[in-house]
């Protein structure tokens, strides 16, 4: 089934055409604020998901951990996109390797979330700074982290260098792996099962997920959206 309806299937056309009886319905706040403009731009737009990138070291290298930039190009098929700044090790590795993980950390493991985002592995190991185990992906050739409840295994299919100093790599998910209790029998996320948390870019604090207060295609009557 297609993600969109058509106009015609809505209550949109009689508020566009004026049909009698339509009512506008109270989607908006009749309250007007006051706009300001900061001093500072910057692409407030949270949240952002909190993200720990894995992939393969050099050899001889310990294997990287990294946090980086992620969104979703598309449902299906699968495509997630990640932003990774040059000068991190992470960058050059996923060039090399072509292939890497995504996992989803929990709110129990925010202290090693913020230790491998404040460190590089220039430093030392981030596994072993972190805490965090290693472990191994069932698809791709890839370090993973096991305490992450979702794994999403992805592979590059194009890249673009950003200036000034940013590279953003798109990549087909090829094998999605969870711990048990997260989705149900159909593979539906079970939001409340885990606590996610996620950035709000704008303060740089970290939040669990609040209260649910929608889901996609609500305003035409479907459920069946995922993605």
């Amino acid at each position: 089934m297609n993600r969109r309806i058509f106009m015609k299937q809505t209550v949109f056309p009689a508020l566009m055409t004026g049909l009698s009886g339509a009512t506008i319905p109270s989607f908006f706040s009749e309250d007007k604020k006051k706009r300001l403009r900061l001093s500072e731009n910057g692409p407030m737009i949270p949240p952002v998901p909190a993200i720990l990138l894995t992939v393969r070291g050099k050899p001889g290298d310990p294997d990287e951990i990294s946090v980086v930039w992620t969104f979703v190009i598309e449902g299906k098929p699968p495509q997630i996109g990640i932003s990774v700044a040059d000068y991190h090790i992470a960058g050059n590795l996923i060039k090399l390797h072509e292939e890497f993980v995504l996992n989803v950390p929990t709110a129990d493991i925010i202290t090693a979330f913020d230790t491998v985002d404040m460190n590089s592995s220039k430093v030392g190991d981030k596994y072993a700074l972190s805490g965090l185990t290693e472990g191994k992906a069932v698809k791709v050739n890839a370090p993973t982290v096991e305490e992450a409840p979702i794994q999403v295994e992805c592979r590059i299919f194009n890249t673009i260098d950003v200036p000034p100093n940013r590279t953003v790599f798109f990549a087909n998910v090829v094998a999605t792996t969870v711990h048990e209790s997260v989705c149900d029998k159909d593979g539906r996320l079970i939001v409340p099962n885990v606590s996610f948390f996620g950035m709000t870019a704008g303060s740089g604090e970290f939040y669990t997920m609040g209260k649910l207060v929608g889901h996609i295609g609500k305003t035409v009557g479907r459920t069946d959206i995922k993605y």
